[in-house]
């Protein structure tokens, strides 16, 4: 089986290559085919997969590749895991909105819509050129703003893109397991939202299937602040709420704490991130064989996953990250169980996604939302799930309505689009602030200048 990813540069692509190696099972993927724009970073991860292969027999082949339709043809899946604009534009997103004092992180609020109005024509081109060359093919999407970016996809591609996070995974593991839940990996989540934008209203054990776990989580102190999000949000405000938000949702509970944390950082995260790998990647130019480059990319690996969301850490008190909240969301393991459920029917039950298909009655059946489903051969189905209400409805109706202004935009180049999906967005708090991080945008991001004041 031959599996493309697109973006095949990113740090985080020996994720997926790992998970590979470990899989033995028949129909497992032979082939891997890298594609990026930038060659020194291919091959950059190419020595780390052939460090990673050294001494696995039938490691899975890679290529690489700068030439996309070469990239694709042939596929039986595609992985795309781009980022447009690298991550200078990731830090340029942070930059401008903070000066206007708003949010700017990469997938939530004015920096997320900043990034969606760049990938998404680049992203329908892609979607375009798979059902042209790979009609058969499945897409699993990784590049955020994940929800958005598989919407735009799936009006070329049908049900055939699919996309994947892992923060559901990671939330549901801990809490799970706070819970006592003797299989964590195991257990049935009641979640539902869109992609970073979602709670976790269910806990259900194989052992008691029919009952709720969660409720008694809010009883126990100890239990409730044992892991991550307890910490992160506090556990009386978990209790008013009686769910657990997805992490990013402290951007929504604490954002002026937040905005003021990220403001008084000295880097903002996509800078951290851009100088870091900036120093793995020149680190790899200068080596002449792979020797080492798995050690070197896990030593980086493992700084990244130790500051991540310092700055809500920080906003909330929270302290360091736990050695249980260090381990991986495992979204590299979500894409293997997604593939191997398609391509052998071996039935999964994944947080993926996907168009609602009534699973969200107050939003269309074409709207892309995050929820569990059951996984074959014909692909990914939703499954039901607790009806949101309150201010949880009003939040996904609120940021679903951005994400269609921002499609728009994408779509035919409408500045006047661009500046609604800012005004609207719950985190921005005028029009005139949407028009100034609009110019700001065009400003930093040449890609932008697609975005024209009399298009429709």
């Amino acid at each position: 089986m031959r599996l493309t990813i697109l973006g095949g540069g990113g740090f985080r692509v020996p994720l997926v290559y790992g998970a590979l190696l470990r899989d033995r099972a028949e129909g497992r993927v032979t082939h891997v085919a890298l594609h990026d724009l930038d060659r020194a970073r291919l091959a950059a991860v190419a020595h780390v997969l052939a460090d990673q292969a050294a001494g696995v027999p039938d490691a899975p082949a890679v290529s690489v590749t700068t030439d996309l339709d070469d990239a694709l043809r042939g596929a039986d899946f595609v992985f795309s895991a781009i980022r447009v604009g690298g991550l200078e534009g990731r830090a340029a997103d942070e930059r401008v909105a903070l000066a206007e004092g708003v949010l700017g992180q990469e997938t939530v609020g004015a920096g997320g819509i900043a990034y969606g109005l760049r990938t998404v024509p680049v992203a329908v081109d892609i979607a375009r050129r798979v059902a042209r060359l790979a009609p058969d093919a499945w897409v699993i999407n990784f590049t955020n703003p994940a929800g958005l970016v598989t919407e735009a996809m799936s009006r070329h591609l049908g049900e055939r893109v699919i996309g994947i996070c892992d923060s559901p995974v990671g939330l549901g593991r801990r809490v799970a397991r706070a819970l006592g839940v003797a299989d964590p990996a195991r257990a049935r989540l009641d979640y539902t939202g869109l992609n970073h934008l979602g709670w976790l209203r269910g806990v259900y054990a194989d052992d008691e299937p029919g009952r709720n776990l969660l409720p008694a989580l809010f009883d126990d102190e100890r239990a409730l602040t044992s892991f991550e999000e307890g910490r992160l949000f506090g556990a009386e405000w978990l209790r008013s709420l009686g769910s657990v938000p997805n992490e990013y949702l402290h951007y929504y509970y604490f954002n002026r704490e937040t905005v003021t944390a990220y403001r008084e950082a000295k880097q903002t995260r996509g800078a951290f991130l851009r100088d870091q790998q900036a120093r793995f990647y020149d680190d790899m130019a200068d080596r002449t064989s792979a020797s080492g480059a798995l050690a070197a990319w896990d030593r980086t690996r493992a700084e990244r996953e130790a500051t991540y969301m310092a700055e809500n850490r920080e906003a909330a008190g929270a302290g360091e990250r736990a050695a249980d909240d260090l381990e991986s969301g495992g979204y590299e393991y979500v894409a293997l169980a997604l593939m191997r459920a398609i391509a052998r029917d071996e039935r999964a039950t994944l947080i993926l996604n996907v168009r609602s298909r009534g699973t969200l009655p107050l939003l269309d059946d074409a709207a892309v939302v995050e929820v569990p489903c059951r996984v074959d051969a014909a692909g990914a189905h939703p499954l039901a799930v607790s009806p949101l209400t309150g201010h949880e409805a009003g939040l996904v109706a609120a940021v679903k309505a951005v994400e269609r202004c921002v499609l728009q935009a994408g779509e035919s180049g409408s500045a006047r689009a661009a500046v609604k999906a800012f005004a609207l967005h719950p985190l921005v708090d005028s029009v005139t602030v949407a028009r100034r991080l609009l110019d700001g945008y065009r400003s930093a991001h040449p890609g932008l200048a697609y975005l024209k004041s009399g298009a429709r």
